[in-house]
């Protein structure tokens, strides 16, 4: 494929897109307001265009795509634009933070006839498809709860909530290893260290189908990186400790009950995110629909809509408009 992505924004996650993009020879361009940013991206990437210009980037006929890294109250307006200028999209999770937008981002996209992504990365982990197998192969048994933890520092508070920046992450995740989408939410609670309004520790607890119950617990304010998933089945347990350098997945025997009886399963080390921008390009060349397309990213907004309004209440209300505020500045 020729030279025909760009990305928009290009801060610390940003960053790690282009380099993935550039390496698989289909970088076009690097858009961004920060003129540091671009001044950084000269430096590595000499050959790459860059400009601070948005609608600069949606005239080019050369750009057949584009990768949106930017806040995620910014995704709606930026991915809206992108589309029905005709170019592809992959844009960073959450799609948007309303369900009512998500799904005009995914009809708009099947109506324009072009790709739509949304950066669930852990879809295109290795050690999360080999879980995903063994789940398919009846080796945990019938699954009857997940649990997903999420929890580490974050000093860059300039999302909605920790909900929305990390749990799209552990819903997609849980909805794909067990093939059943959320249903619906049962509890939703979150706690504000320092922002009101801005919960920086949330703990969801969602039924999928099949009545599988899943406890997700997201933080920012966790000194000690926690990134585990557990999935119990009537078999088997399976842990996917995602900070572990190596034995990520290991599976444990319900009937055993001995930490020293497990089985370590193997998978492919590679780059998910390298895999999630393949993905990406090989949709494009061979018109095929993304594993994380329109439909997955709306499915998430809405269950996290759900979440989010249990949880905060009337209180949602001063954070949509404090939201509005943020995009109309942009």
């Amino acid at each position: 494929m020729k030279k025909c992505v760009a990305v928009v924004g290009c801060g610390l996650w940003g960053r790690n897109i282009v380099r993935n993009f550039y390496n698989l020879n289909a970088l076009h361009s690097v858009c961004d307001l920060d003129s540091e940013n671009l001044k950084m991206i000269n430096e590595l990437y000499s050959d790459v265009k860059t400009t601070n210009n948005f609608d600069e980037v949606l005239k080019n006929p050369e750009i057949k795509a584009l990768c949106i890294v930017t806040p995620s109250h910014t995704h709606f307006g930026l991915v809206k634009k992108a589309l029905l200028s005709h170019k592809h999209v992959y844009v960073e999770k959450p799609i948007s933070t309303s369900s009512k937008e998500a799904l005009e981002l995914k009809e708009l996209a099947s109506k324009m006839d072009v790709k739509l992504l949304v950066g669930h990365l852990l879809l295109y982990h290795p050690a999360v498809n080999r879980l995903k197998m063994l789940i398919a192969q009846g080796v945990l048994g019938d699954i009857k709860y997940v649990q997903s933890d999420r929890l580490n520092i974050n000093y860059f508070k300039n999302d909605r909530s920790v909900m929305w920046d990390l749990a799209p992450h552990d819903v997609s995740m849980i909805a794909h290893i067990t093939g059943c989408s959320p249903v619906k939410v049962l509890s939703a609670t979150g706690a504000s260290s320092e922002f009101e309004n801005i919960c920086d520790i949330t703990h969801l607890t969602i039924e999928f189908e099949k009545g599988i119950i899943g406890h997700v617990s997201d933080s920012w304010i966790h000194p000690q990186k926690r990134v585990v998933l557990l999935v119990r089945g009537t078999k088997a347990t399976a842990i996917l400790d995602d900070t572990l350098t190596e034995g990520k997945l290991k599976v444990y025997d319900n009937k055993k009950g001995s930490q020293n009886d497990i089985e370590v399963f193997d998978y492919l080390e590679i780059e998910p995110l390298k895999l999630e921008c393949q993905h990406f390009l090989n949709c494009i060349e061979n018109d095929k629909t993304p594993r994380s397309d329109g439909e997955n990213g709306y499915m998430i907004v809405n269950i996290l809509e759900s979440a989010e309004n249990m949880m905060l209440g009337n209180k949602k209300q001063m954070l949509d408009k404090h939201e509005f505020k943020l995009s109309r500045s942009k």
